[in-house]
């Protein structure tokens, strides 16, 4: 096997462990419950695959004081489970024995020397073992965009529901559950606020808990509203309705900001890309004229 081959075998490996963890995490998180957002595994959590992760990543489990930081943005991207930390360890712990064995075979096919196939080896399995690391900070990135989007909405069903008479708590399970098929994210997040208060937590922990589980900005904002709404007893429907037209006047002014960087970011796929492919097809033709009918004077 030549250079080339083991160029595409490894990265034919690479997006085959890319979206094979994007498929686990899809079912995974397929399996939670959309109305309630408790830190219980879900009814299909057993099967074979999961248990498989699960059993090495319990042999592999750090200690409480490292896993929180990995548990904390299993949670900031919508998985909530008790055994997601080790499912996750047992992932990358999978992925990085794969690509090592892989790259390892392959260097050995190729006819490499022991150190060359040690390295590759290694280089496969430490690649293997970032990796999923790096697909769970994109969901995370991913989902804190969904939730963004949707807080305006989830804003005007609370207004409604506030100026219907109800209490913030029944506002919040409502927006939940006209959210839960438009905006998934975003319904788990308020539901599990609704949880923890039904639980007998105290709403302005809950609500502070809202903030910090998530990476968004717009999120941290929504909770301080409501807190401060609660602990200076103001009405709570108007500093609703303003912080929603808030978020609407700066998603459309980010878009325009983003619309009017289009320009410039053309500016080198133009330069670089397209202009050459216009002078090649325009001038080409000329320049070959002109060569011949030059080769033909300097001839006689």
């Amino acid at each position: 096997m030549n250079g080339t081959g083991l160029l595409l075998l490894f990265f034919g490996v690479t997006l085959g462990s890319v979206f094979g963890v994007l498929w686990l995490f899809s079912t995974r998180r397929g399996q939670q419950p959309a109305d309630d957002a408790v830190l219980s595994p879900a009814t299909g959590s057993d099967d074979l695959l999961a248990g498989a992760f699960r059993a090495v990543g319990a042999r592999v489990a750090a200690s409480p004081k490292q896993t929180d930081p990995v548990r904390r943005l299993l949670q900031q991207a919508g998985y909530r489970y008790t055994d997601s930390v080790q499912i996750f360890a047992g992932i990358k712990m999978a992925t990085g024995a794969l690509l090592a064995a892989v790259l390892g075979f392959s260097a050995i096919v190729s006819g490499s020397d022991a150190a060359s196939v040690v390295t590759a080896a290694a280089a496969g399995g430490g690649f293997g073992y970032l990796l999923p690391d790096r697909v769970l900070k994109i969901m995370i990135r991913r989902r804190m965009g969904r939730i963004r989007r949707a807080i305006p909405y989830a804003l005007d069903l609370m207004v409604l529901s506030v100026e219907a008479g109800q209490s913030l708590n029944q506002a919040l399970y409502d927006a939940a559950s006209e959210l839960r098929e438009a905006y998934p994210d975003l319904s788990a997040e308020l539901n599990q606020v609704h949880a923890e208060l039904r639980a007998g937590k105290a709403r302005a922990d809950a609500l502070l808990d809202l903030g910090e589980r998530g990476s968004e900005p717009e999120l941290r904002k929504l909770a301080n509203v409501l807190i401060d709404a609660d602990r200076f007893g103001t009405s709570l429907a108007p500093a609703l309705r303003t912080h929603a037209r808030y978020l609407r006047t700066r998603t459309r002014q980010q878009a325009q900001e983003a619309a009017r960087k289009v320009g410039v970011k053309l500016v080198f796929p133009i330069f670089f890309l397209i202009l050459p492919s216009v002078l090649l097809v325009t001038l080409a033709p000329a320049v070959m004229r002109m060569m011949s009918q030059l080769r033909q004077f300097v001839g006689e």
